[in-house]
């Protein structure tokens, strides 16, 4: 299974008309896809030199560590091909997009399954001090249960508070409400939050990765028995 989430990694835009290689993918990227969110470092040369993401596979929740190759022709397509710590492969197929800063993807593996990467730029990542007001889209399932789909605006006060308000569409049962919580940030651009949606709905913790000089963040859920995730854009 999670051969089938990674690869489905790697991903963002529409495609790019300038000229790639091995090159372009350089330095650390930031993804969402299927039910996964991460980060991955580059060598430039086609090398994946490292890699973590946390994922839910049918709502069991795990973080998992990988290295690999990958190979960008001149017209901007390629693949990638991971190797799990501990065991496990994935392949995806990939095609760079905006302005070669980005990349959609889709598993080669046999399920179905795509999503989108991000560079992560240049950005001081930490409690900064620094405020961002971002629009977050955020949707899944918790398992035998309900489809949810959120959208809310979620500000961050740079010191580690959330404010904002949000919909919140569960099982068909629309509420919405101001939103609160806690977030961590660490320097490497990863992090978690807590986030109180309007009642009755449950509090919600995230892992999430800061990609596209921190205008943009992937998130997944990591309580048991949801597989949620999405994004927060600025």
């Amino acid at each position: 299974m999670s051969v089938v989430v990674f690869a489905t990694m790697i991903a963002a835009g529409s495609a790019s008309a300038a000229t790639c290689s091995n090159a372009t993918v350089t330095g650390v990227w930031g993804y969402f896809v299927g039910a996964s969110a991460g980060q991955f470092t580059a060598d430039g040369k086609g090398n994946i030199t490292s890699g973590s993401q946390t994922v839910s596979q049918n709502g069991v929740v795990s973080t998992q560590t990988y290295t690999g190759t990958y190979s960008l022709a001149k017209n901007c397509t390629g693949s990638i091909n991971i190797n799990f710590t501990g065991g496990g492969t994935s392949s995806a197929n990939i095609v760079a997009d905006d302005a070669n800063k980005g990349f959609q993807v889709i598993s080669t593996d046999g399920g179905v399954a795509s999503g989108f990467s991000l560079a992560q730029g240049v950005v001081n990542c930490g409690l900064t001090g620094k405020k961002a007001t971002l629009a977050a889209n955020l949707f899944g399932k918790i398992v035998n249960t309900a489809a949810v789909a959120y959208v809310s605006q979620v500000m961050l006060d740079g010191k580690g508070k959330i404010s904002g308000s949000g919909t919140f569409v569960v099982n068909g049962t629309v509420y919405s409400g101001a939103i609160s919580g806690t977030y961590t940030e660490n320097a490497d651009c990863t992090g978690t939050a807590q986030i109180t949606p309007p009642s009755p709905l449950p509090i919600a913790n995230f892992n999430f990765v800061v990609a596209n000089g921190g205008k943009e963040i992937f998130l997944l859920e990591t309580d048991p028995g949801t597989v949620v995730g999405g994004y927060m854009q600025q």
